[in-house]
């Protein structure tokens, strides 16, 4: 398959150039995903896509225009290049705009060192089909579950191939396999509930559909007659399973396109401490076996790995060409894409230096506070780092859980919260971001 789409990508550079294109860059991805979902036992919903969707960028000058579509004849192909054109022709200029030079392209690359794709069969239906009934049977048999909201199992391939007028080419695949089970507990406005969802590139690194379903009925029950907690000043502990989202907030606001816009509450920050001394995150985009795993980037530039913070300190922005240009900065090989528009900067695998405590030491020694294991709606300030967040979770009292608590707000500084970090050591390794439970010092808790 990926000799056809290296064809593809060959054709619609050739059709771009033919439509008076100065430059171009095309990408064909052929992918296809399969989802299984049960209820009480029998199948509820069953889906199946598969396809090849095909993208191109045509430059003309410091104008550009991208089309897709996911019918590959050449007839389309040939229609495509040509509205491109036509559209680029009519486009605003933009200065930063253009393909790598030839020179900075990535030339080699190991992608069998990646891993990361499954070389075993695609599952049947009936597989999947199994693997989430056996996680609702799980959840189903822990004392206190009334029902399943939903069980589900899924399976995905992807293979993309980019190719560009500068020279570039090349292409890989990336599988994943993936099983879920929400439980709840409780009836009418008592009810709670809570999950557990795995994924993995490998099947035989999936945890049991039978953990799963176990894991997601024990964090269900665990939830049972939650209340709001007290209002005031507290210390929050975000579990590790939304920690990555707190510092994904440090993310966004390094990213090239938001520092590059203005619309950054780090924008003024690079070379000062945004974290605790001593805390770095690193980028590796090539871990074996992740999901955020690229030997190069939707520009060509070969990835590599690179300290985001390092001992605190905000040494870097995340950058493809457009927003390097801008900032007079070289890219970082962050471009990412689909097959509709252009290249953004976007991070890969992500890691946070890991703390020494684990993350029953932190409940122990904050006496007082709040242990947030969800969270819904989000109110951020690009430009300020105001930070509110609707929470739900367990009440802390006397380094103990006391009581699970739902319908609650959070709300501070992204500045003065990141400077204040904890993180414990319970952070998962086989994640694309990997990052602790992090405990955070005088958030203002709205409950009560």
């Amino acid at each position: 398959m990926s000799d056809r789409l290296q064809d593809l990508t060959a054709q619609l550079l050739s059709a771009a150039r033919q439509a008076g294109a100065d430059s171009a860059d095309a990408i064909a991805v052929d992918g296809t995903s399969i989802s299984i979902d049960v209820l009480n036992g029998r199948l509820e919903q069953a889906e199946r896509s598969e396809g090849i969707d095909i993208g191109l960028r045509v430059l003309i000058g410091q104008r550009q225009a991208c089309v897709s579509a996911s019918d590959i004849s050449p007839g389309t192909i040939a229609t495509m290049a040509e509205r491109a054109a036509a559209m680029a022709r009519e486009a605003p200029e933009d200065p930063y705009a253009g393909l790598a030079d030839p020179s900075q392209l990535a030339r080699t690359w190991d992608i069998a060192a990646l891993d990361l794709a499954d070389a075993a069969p695609e599952p049947s239906p009936a597989d999947l089909q199994d693997d989430a009934s056996r996680a609702e049977a799980a959840a189903l048999a822990h004392k206190g579950i009334t029902k399943i909201d939903a069980a589900s199992a899924g399976y995905g391939r992807r293979t993309l191939h980019l190719a560009a007028s500068n020279g570039f080419s090349g292409g890989y695949s990336r599988t994943d396999r993936a099983i879920s089970c929400v439980a709840i507990t409780g009836e009418g406005t008592g009810m709670e509930r809570d999950y557990c969802g795995e994924s993995r590139t490998y099947q035989t690194d999936l945890p049991s559909a039978e953990e799963i379903g176990r894991i997601a009925a024990t964090r269900t029950v665990a939830r049972a007659g939650a209340r709001k907690p007290p209002s005031g000043a507290f210390p929050v502990i975000y579990d590790e399973r939304i920690a990555g989202g707190l510092i994904g907030h440090l993310l966004v606001a390094a990213n090239g396109a938001s520092v590059a816009r203005g619309a950054s509450w780090l924008r003024d920050a690079l070379g000062t401490q945004v974290l605790p001394a001593g805390l770095s995150i690193t980028e590796d985009p090539h871990r074996a076996r992740i999901s955020g795993s690229r030997p190069f980037d939707a520009e060509g530039l070969a990835t590599a790995p690179r300290r985001i913070v390092e001992n605190g300190v905000l040494c870097g922005w995340t950058l493809d060409l457009a927003t390097a240009r801008q900032l007079g900065l070289s890219s970082t090989a962050s471009a990412a894409r689909g097959t509709s528009a252009p290249p953004s900067p976007s991070t890969s695998n992500i890691a946070l230096t890991q703390g020494a405590q684990s993350r029953e030491d932190l409940i122990r020694d904050i006496g007082t506070g709040l242990l947030v294991t969800s969270m819904i709606g989000s109110s951020i300030n690009a430009t300020t780092g105001d930070y509110s967040r609707g929470a739900s979770g367990f009440w802390i009292e006397n380094g103990e859980i006391a009581y699970p608590v739902n319908e609650c707000t959070l709300a501070g500084n992204l500045h003065d919260m990141l400077k204040t970090l904890i993180p414990a050591n319970d952070a998962r390794a086989h994640l694309s971001r990997v990052v602790p439970s992090l405990l955070v010092e005088g958030l203002t808790l709205a409950g009560t």
